[in-house]
């Protein structure tokens, strides 16, 4: 079946109007002719290079900002409002073990955060699970990786030591690794712990990078680590973040995460507005690397994961062309105007117009409305909201479900 949407964003650096996609599709189709998509732009779908799927937990916590860093916050987080309300439904004991039904029910939540935002991928940065944790997600969550929370505070929540988990990294995935998130010395200090555990190396994902000063910044790049930057997160705890600007000048691989809506964006499209919003000297190309090619070499994802196939188009995210410019438009859409959202041919969330074309279906779908307009999506959050309400007594909203 193909398409030719009004345009097409085969890579940041390749956007053509015209352009015809010849949509691979998973399972059988009953129409030959696709709905009408003249007025919906086509981009590869996202990636989120940071998150942590059971912390997608609201209000925010951080009831005591500004903080000197993210160790006090930890701290301070336990007793806020947020957390002692998820603790109704799931209490986080350290063990690191999120295969619990609770903690899998809210990981699960988390992918939709993502998925609702046109995110194919998502770096879950915590303790790795068993395989069947990741099978069953709606999206694609990374499990080739090693971590440590933080050099500070260690790998208390699961894992090996820090020099351990890069050891079995064998430079062949990335270890992540939460990074000078603060403003004071501790914090300043990592960089150098870092240093001397021979943790510096090319496929080092920081996480943060609040406090990296100039000097460390030109380590980073002769290195070739990457970074992931997530502002919102970042000023909203401490009112500082990475040195964009000297990263960028430097030719450092920088990734755009949301962390989790403890502290971070709603989603990845608010991540990407609220970096514009603050950032507005960045191209808007360049803000599209970072949730796509960026964050594909920084997760060590296959490069095609981050661009459009014409050719072969199994990952689509079709969404409304409100704006001329389709980097621009990503600015003003919201998760009603994701028409189709296809990954590995196999459609995740869109109008309902697009799941009618099949004779069979390959997975199940749940319908629902946004606005006046009629959708599906891969699944069941609704189910999963439903599940938290009865453990809770009452309805919990979420801002990033759309129903």
């Amino acid at each position: 079946m193909k398409i030719k949407p009004s345009v097409c964003v085969v890579t940041p650096d390749h956007i053509e109007a015209g352009l015809e996609l010849n949509l691979q599709f998973t399972g059988r189709l009953e129409a030959t002719e696709a709905p009408e998509v003249k007025d919906a732009h086509a981009y590869a779908p996202f990636i989120n290079a940071h998150d942590h799927l059971i912390g997608n937990w609201f209000p925010r916590s951080g009831d005591n900002r500004p903080y000197p860093s993210s160790h006090h916050w930890v701290e301070d987080m336990k007793q806020s409002f947020s957390v002692q309300e998820r603790n109704l439904f799931w209490k986080n004991h350290g063990d690191g073990n999120y295969t619990d039904p609770h903690a899998y029910l809210l990981a699960r939540l988390g992918c939709y955060k993502n998925l609702f935002s046109g995110c194919a991928y998502v770096s879950d940065h915590g303790p790795l699970q068993p395989e069947s944790y990741y099978e069953d997600m709606p999206i694609t969550v990374l499990r080739n990786y090693r971590q440590c929370h933080s050099l500070t505070l260690g790998n208390w929540w699961g894992g090996k030591s820090a020099r351990e988990e890069m050891q079995l990294t064998q430079g062949k995935m990335p270890f992540i690794v939460h990074l000078a998130e603060g403003v004071d010395a501790v914090t300043k200090k990592e960089f150098s712990l870092l240093k001397k555990e021979g943790l510096l190396q090319t496929n080092l994902l920081i996480i943060h990078g609040i406090a990296l000063t100039a000097a460390n910044l030109k380590e980073v790049a002769a290195t070739g680590a990457s970074i992931c930057w997530c502002p919102t997160s970042n000023l909203y705890l401490m009112g500082k973040t990475l040195d964009i600007e000297s990263c960028l000048k430097l030719g450092i691989n920088i990734a755009l995460g949301t962390d989790s809506t403890q502290t971070g964006s709603i989603n990845l499209l608010d991540e990407f507005s609220n970096a514009h919003l603050n950032f507005p000297e960045i191209p808007l190309s360049t803000l599209y690397a970072m949730i796509t090619v960026n964050a594909a070499k920084a997760l060590f994802l296959p490069a095609e994961s981050a661009c459009l196939n014409p050719d072969a188009t199994s990952d689509l995210l079709l969404i409304d062309a409100l704006e001329h410019d389709p980097l621009e438009n990503l600015l003003e859409v919201s998760s009603e105007n994701i028409r189709l959202f296809m990954h590995k041919g196999l459609p995740l969330y869109g109008d309902i117009e697009w799941l009618n074309l099949y004779s069979s279906l390959p997975a199940d779908y749940t319908e629902f409305r946004v606005g006046k307009r009629e959708k599906f999506v891969l699944g069941d959050p609704l189910e999963l909201n439903d599940q938290i309400d009865a453990v809770l007594g009452y309805h919990k909203d979420f801002p990033y479900l759309p129903f």
